[in-house]
């Protein structure tokens, strides 16, 4: 494995950087490896595991809740005159 130094990182980016690190359950090295890695991906994949892990976010938020079926939305939406 190499190692790579960052030197002259602005304090606010480091601060939002360990801010991001614990909202995802990680340190701040394995936040900063993360990223890396995801940005060095091929950019279809990249996007595309990003949101997985933003759909994956978005489930857990809303777990629990109870849902309107999307067909009933856009039936109530017509039934207002509502057109595309």
């Amino acid at each position: 494995m190499a190692t790579v130094n960052v030197r002259q990182l602005d304090e606010e980016v480091v601060r939002r950087l360990k801010l991001r690190a614990a909202g995802n359950n990680r340190s701040l090295e394995s936040e900063v490896r993360h990223i890396l890695e995801r940005a060095s991906e091929d950019t279809v994949s990249a996007k595309r595991a990003s949101f997985r892990e933003l759909a994956t976010r978005l489930r857990q938020m809303t777990r629990g809740r109870v849902q309107t079926p999307s067909e009933r939305l856009i039936r109530d939406d017509r039934d207002r005159g509502h057109r595309v």
